[in-house]
């Protein structure tokens, strides 16, 4: 399992190091902005999603976040998964179901911005499960995790910065 994992993550090494030589080769020319990127580059650009990149590699889940949407993604970063303790993750690993159940939980079609998600008291996940959203001292959480950074603009949606994994 170590094994696969230490291979995915050198996948998405090598694929976040590809994007960014094509980037700065094209910045040259044109600034690419967030808005250009589909949410699966935008994530990879970011730098801090390379435990849910390779998760969702593994849950055959990367077309559809890059080709379909508009989405919303609570996106859970490498910190918010080292939290999770490693047997739990290791039971994801074996089960993509349920893999692809808990990452589905962490998604919602349509572009929902922050704003917009301050007015609501839940959202239906792609995985048809209620996710509950209340806003405490100003700050959007969802499902008992706090949005620290929101609105990260993509081309097919918006990312939404969590810091603790969903699990439904």
């Amino acid at each position: 399992m170590k094994r696969i994992r230490a291979t995915l993550a050198l996948l998405v090494v090598a694929a976040l190091a590809a994007a960014a030589i094509g980037a700065s080769a094209s910045a040259s020319t044109a600034s690419k902005s967030e808005g250009d990127r589909n949410i699966v580059q935008t994530a990879l650009a970011a730098g801090q999603f390379t435990t849910l990149a390779s998760l969702l590699t593994k849950a055959g889940l990367v077309d559809t976040l890059s080709t379909g949407g508009p989405f919303t993604v609570f996106a859970p970063t490498d910190t918010a998964f080292a939290q999770v303790p490693k047997a739990t993750l290791a039971a994801l690993g074996k089960d993509k179901a349920k893999l692809r159940a808990v990452l589905l939980y962490h998604v919602v079609k349509g572009k929902v911005t922050a704003a917009q998600a301050m007015k609501l008291r839940s959202a239906k996940t792609l995985n048809g499960k209620p996710l509950s959203i209340r806003v405490s001292a100003g700050k959007v959480i969802v499902g008992g995790a706090s949005v620290t950074k929101a609105d990260v603009m993509a081309s097919n949606g918006v990312i939404h910065v969590i810091n603790k994994v969903l699990i439904p």
